[in-house]
């Protein structure tokens, strides 16, 4: 390590590195004529860059990285040469200096990667965990390495689904709202949304902030359950956190108490300690759910506007909602299933019962095509080698019951990532067609290690949602 004013200017050791690695790379190699030949040790130039980090030599900078609030000091010796090529700020910063020695200000996570952060810039690779990247991610956004800064970002995409002891979601999630990044807040959000199930059971849960609780009770996307399953939650988040009591309310009410039996909210009214400190918030909204559950819906929208969120599903994995589809050897021919959910979530519909019939093919033809069989409204699926994999799903019956209700359906698609059972997609189907157009468009079903397969099956969750018409009018 060199550290006095004689030491050998960067820019000489630098070229020194390029003539002998030019000149090892000549003398085992003949070129003929021509002919090109493209010659690549780009590990080697990396090594020994990586070694000139490493041993100090020709440093012009000592790089003295404090640790806020503490008296901890990191010195990093480094050639000012390969900073300023990968960084602006650097640049800047090493403009400004009065000596050889820098003195960086690190809070205590960035200063715990910040050697690891250094190496990138010699080196041009990394090795992150996932409690680092948020630090290095702070890092390059602070000194401008603009690319380290995108592979982090894409790094924390790819890896919602990694197992992690406390979890990195929800801090992944709060990174992304406090920097402004909305790709990645919104991917955070999608994932919380689609595996909120598994996310209640986990020790993040009690880290989500009071904004992401409200925003997650909004959406109408979450899988889970059932909602009961979600008011618990709430209940244990809210006794564990003591948020406001205007923030503590705001969650209540977001709550679709219509989509609880009516045997489970009388007990939530009698047993609940959350919900009898704060029974008059949501009093109007209970009311609502059982006059929703003892009248007809047809009959309660003479008086009630039905199309708000209070009585609109989720995507609630209970069997009277839908039901788990495991297709083996996709890719092999076309599988038919059936299968129960209740008409409706009202009282007056729970016990009434819709048959279902699902069809699936690896190769389809779109409806629109089927106009032309010979049969018309025929469901039967057309091989061909061009068709892509399709889903159709149709109830085996229908009833004067039907009036009224539209029956969104929704498939989600299961995945294992990084060793875990995940929510790869979620397709919703209009609800005026009976297939999802965009149903595995990108899927290649054929690869065994495809992301959409588990042991080379599709793992399907088919959920029907019934949504009381958009048609009915409540009366002023």
């Amino acid at each position: 390590m060199v550290n006095s004013g004689r030491s050998v200017p960067a820019v000489v050791c630098l070229a020194n590195l390029c003539v002998a690695l030019c000149v090892g790379a000549l003398k085992p190699d003949v070129v003929l004529e021509n002919s090109a030949t493209t010659l690549n040790h780009s590990m080697v130039l990396v090594q020994r860059m990586e070694a000139l980090l490493t041993q100090g030599n020709g440093s012009d900078v000592s790089l003295r990285v404090q640790t806020l609030n503490t008296d901890e000091v990191k010195v990093i010796q480094v050639h000012s040469l390969v900073l300023t090529l990968q960084s602006d700020m650097f640049e800047e910063l090493l403009q400004t200096r009065n000596s050889t020695a820098m003195v960086l200000r690190e809070t205590p996570d960035c200063a715990a990667v910040f050697d690891k952060f250094i190496r990138y810039l010699y080196c041009g690779d990394i090795t992150v965990r996932l409690n680092q990247a948020i630090p290095l991610h702070k890092l390059a956004s602070k000194y401008h390495v603009w690319d380290l800064q995108q592979g982090l970002t894409q790094y924390m995409t790819q890896h919602l689904s990694s197992d992690s002891p406390t979890g990195h979601v929800v801090a992944w999630y709060q990174y992304a709202t406090q920097i402004g990044d909305v790709s990645l807040q919104n991917s955070c959000l999608q994932y919380l949304s689609w595996n909120l199930s598994s996310v209640l059971q986990s020790a993040e849960w009690s880290s989500v902030s009071p904004e992401l609780m409200l925003s997650l009770l909004q959406r109408s996307d979450l899988v889970l359950q059932s909602e009961l399953e979600l008011y618990e939650a709430l209940e244990a988040w809210i006794n564990q956190n003591q948020p406001s009591g205007e923030t503590a309310e705001n969650a209540l009410k977001a709550i679709r108490y219509a989509m609880i039996s009516p045997r489970h909210l009388f007990h939530l009214q009698k047993k609940s300690s959350l919900m009898l400190k704060y029974y008059e918030s949501v009093r109007d909204l209970l009311f609502l759910a059982f006059q929703f559950h003892s009248a007809s819906p047809v009959q309660l929208a003479k008086y009630l506007d039905v199309n708000c969120s209070l009585f609109t599903p989720r995507n609630y994995l209970s069997p009277a909602w839908g039901s788990p589809w495991v297709i083996n050897n996709p890719t092999r021919d076309d599988r038919s299933f059936s299968f129960q959910t209740q008409l409706g979530p009202s009282g007056c519909d729970a016990s009434k019962r819709v048959t279902w019939n699902a069809l699936f093919s690896p190769r389809w033809l779109p409806l629109s095509v089927r106009s032309a069989y010979p049969e018309q409204g025929s469901l039967q699926p057309t091989r061909t080698d061009g068709g892509r994999p399709r889903i159709i799903v149709t109830p085996a019956t229908s009833s004067p019951d039907f009036a009224g209700v539209s029956f969104q359906k929704t498939i989600i698609v299961s995945a294992r990532k990084q060793g875990k059972v995940v929510v790869r997609h979620v397709y919703n189907f209009h609800q005026s067609t009976e297939e999802a157009g965009d149903f595995l468009l990108e899927a290649d079903l054929q690869r065994r290690a495809s992301e959409y397969l588990i042991d080379s099956s599709l793992y399907l969750h088919i959920i029907v949602k019934p949504l009381y018409h958009s048609l009915i009018v409540a009366k002023k």
